[in-house]
Order: structure tokens, then sequence, then C-alpha cells
């Protein structure tokens, strides 16, 4: 049963209003950036429940989820008198509601945050499950702090302004929860028109996404355990978004995650039996949807390099999250060097690199 804490609406401003019913209005911050300021700002700033709240804007993309744009949030929290009772609602993707919910929980040692996401992506991922953060030094999400939001509203109008690479972006979170779940679910997200983000049969898939997230983060909020089942395709894929953003040429999350799964379903085939079937339905997928990312040998090091960051390593072996078949997961799993690397090959030879 997914959490009353996370409301499908077509009523959003009744919704919201009931959600800041136990604030001060002049305490309500909201924060936005330069994309969904343009977008989706213009639906809901005229709310009544909003009409003292004071408005803050961030640089759009992840390569702004950073020390500078988090210090611009702090410093209005500051300035406009920001105290402990304050909340505020982050209104945006996925790097709105991460930076946002970082600067909530750190400011004043923790304020309330609600999340609103307007991408695909920050629905069925980021604003869901209370990780929170920015990226540092060149690494994603490498300080940050669990902070579970008050509420988070999901309004399918906003996700009818995404082009179709975002929505794919968030599909790729979506193929993800498919492979923890169940072959009827997975099958049934490769049959979804893409094109059609607004239609039931995709906002129902939606829903059931973000009941699989919440499901596992309820049961694990703090990831020490079950809840790094989410991690699927992310020890390759932040690796893949870190060397995109080294090149100057930074790729959707989404997109990386969907690179990402490949190559981690190769190791799960390669270690634990994982159907080839299934690892190549997912490969000529990938390949035609999302299109492929140049690597060459000559990136293996820094890619494993990027690997050995990642947070889910206690020690200086990478980890990863595989699967024996759908639905079953398996956690904490460790590759050779050799093994990653053929993995980048297979990734390479699917993609026609």
């Amino acid at each position: 049963m997914i959490s009353d804490r996370l409301i499908f609406t077509d009523q959003l401003e009744k919704d919201l209003q009931r959600v800041l019913s136990g604030y001060d209005p002049s305490q309500v911050f909201l924060l936005c950036d330069t994309n969904t300021t343009a977008c989706c700002l213009p639906t809901i700033q005229h709310f009544a429940c909003l009409q003292q709240a004071t408005f803050i804007t961030i640089a759009a993309g992840d390569q702004h989820k950073n020390v500078e744009q988090i210090t611009t949030v702090w410093t209005v929290l500051s300035q406009q008198g920001g105290t402990r009772k304050s909340i505020l609602v982050n209104l945006g993707g996925g790097m709105v509601t991460d930076l946002g919910g970082f600067a909530a929980a750190s400011f004043k040692r923790g304020i309330d945050v609600i999340n609103i996401p307007t991408t695909i992506l920050g629905a069925v991922d980021a604003a869901v499950g209370g990780k929170t953060g920015i990226n540092f030094n060149g690494l994603k999400n490498e300080i940050g702090a669990f902070h579970q939001p008050k509420a988070v509203l999901f309004h399918a109008p906003f996700f009818k302004t995404l082009d179709r690479q975002n929505v794919l972006s968030g599909f790729a979170e979506m193929l993800k929860h498919g492979l923890l779940s169940d072959a009827a679910y997975l099958n049934s997200l490769f049959l979804l028109d893409i094109d059609r983000p607004g239609s039931g049969d995709f906002q129902e898939a939606v829903r059931r996404s973000v009941a699989i997230k919440d499901d596992i983060t309820t049961q694990d909020p703090h990831e020490r355990g079950l809840r790094k089942a989410l991690n699927l395709g992310h020890t390759v894929g932040h690796a893949f978004e870190s060397l995109s953003h080294h090149r100057n040429k930074p790729v959707l999350h989404g997109y990386a995650v969907a690179w990402g799964l490949v190559c981690e379903l190769y190791l799960s085939m390669k270690l634990l039996g994982f159907s080839s079937q299934t690892v190549q339905r997912m490969m000529f997928f990938v390949r035609d949807s999302y299109g492929p990312f140049a690597i060459g040998c000559e990136d293996y090091p820094f890619l494993l390099e990027a690997m050995t960051h990642d947070k889910k390593n206690e020690n200086a072996t990478i980890n990863f999250s595989l699967l024996s078949d759908v639905g079953f997961i398996r956690l904490d799993q460790t590759a050779s060097q050799s093994l990653i690397e053929e993995s980048f090959d297979f990734f390479r030879d699917a993609m026609g690199i």
C-alpha cells in the first residue's frame, strides 16, 4: 500500500493548501529552477496558500547542482527570516528536489520540505525516499543527507511539458523498477508508448514505480540493506555520468542509468546466471531508444576510478546491486576489473561503438 504522504492529485491547489495548513504562510519558501519558473510556476503562483511565500530561483541543469546554487538557497532562507518552523516547497525535477531537499535538511539543522516533481524522473526517483544531495569534486551526489519530505504531490499535467528526452530519462528508472519487481510489469513497460506520457497507461505505470520505490525505501530508509537494490544500473551509470561532465558534455541522468543497466545486466548474466534473453531485450531497447554513449578503452581507467568513489562501497572493492532473475535481487556483489571492462566491451558492441 502506497504511503499517504504520496499524493496523486488533479486538484493541486486544494491538496497543497491542506498540506501547508499547519504552517505560517509567511514561512513558506518555494524553490524552482529557471525551467520550472517558466513552465510550471505559472500553474501554482496564484494559489492562495502561496501568496505570502518567498520564491527562490536557481539555475537549471545537473551541472548546477552544486555548492554555489545551494548557497543561494541558504542565503535567501537566512535573509528572508527563515526559522526552524519554515517549510521549503520544491517545484521541479530531480535536480531541484535533490538540492532543495539538502538545503532543507541542513538549514537550521533541518526544516520541513514538500516535493512537487515536475518530471517523470523526479516523480519516480528523486522526489521519493528522502535522499538529498549535491554534486561535489566531479562526483554525483557526493554531499548530502537523508531527509524525508512531509509530502510529495504528483500532478500529471506537469509531465506534458516534457520533451521526449526527458520522458526517456525518467523512463529508465521505471525500467529499473520493472527489473526489481516482476516480469509482467517489466513487459508492460516495454509495450508503453513513450510519446504519450499523459496517457492513462503511462500514468498507471508511474504510480506503480512510485509504489515500488516507496515500499523499498520505507523498509530501509537509510540504505542499510534492501534500499541498495535501487542502485541497479547506477554504479556504472554514475560513472558514465561523471565522464560526461568531465567532457563538459553532460548527459541526462536517466540516459546514464539506461546505459548502466546494459552493463550491469551483463554482469548479472555472467556472475548470477541472469537471463541472456532479457539482457538482449534490454540491450536492443536501450540502443534503439537512448542511442549510444561513446566510450573507448582509453576511458576505462576514468570509469573505474569514478566507480571506486561510489557511496555503496565500504572498502576499495566496487559493489554492485545485481539480479539473478527479474525480481530476485542480489546485493553487495563484486566483480573483477577484467569482468567490469568486459561489460564495457559488451556495451560498446551492443551500441555499435
